[in-house]
C-alpha cells in the first residue's frame, strides 16, 4: 500500500490575509478553496494563491505543524514563504 503525503499549507488571500491549513490532496484543495467550497474563511476571500507548503508522511505530524504556523505572528510567515523563493 503506498504511503499517503500529508501537507500544511499558506493560502494569501484576495485581501491580503494567509490562512493555514492541511490537507492530503495539495492541488484539490486549491481548487476547493478557489471554487469558495473550502472553509468558511477563505470563501469570501477568493482567489487564494498557494505561497508556501511543508511535506510530511504523517497527518499528526502536519497538523501539528499548521497549529505551530497559526500561532506565529503575520511577519513570521512572511519570512517562511521568502525563505521558499
Amino acid at each position: 500500500m503506498k504511503e499517503q503525503t500529508h501537507y500544511t499549507y499558506i493560502l494569501l488571500c484576495s485581501d491580503q490575509t494567509f490562512y493555514t491549513g492541511y490537507t492530503n490532496d495539495l492541488e484539490k484543495r486549491l481548487v476547493t478553496h478557489n471554487e469558495k467550497k473550502g472553509c468558511k474563511y477563505t470563501r469570501g476571500r477568493t482567489p487564494v494563491e498557494l505561497v508556501y507548503h511543508e511535506v510530511f508522511d504523517s497527518k499528526e505530524m502536519a497538523m501539528k505543524r499548521e497549529v505551530e504556523i497559526k500561532k506565529l505572528p503575520r511577519k513570521k510567515k512572511e519570512k517562511l514563504i521568502l525563505a521558499l523563493s
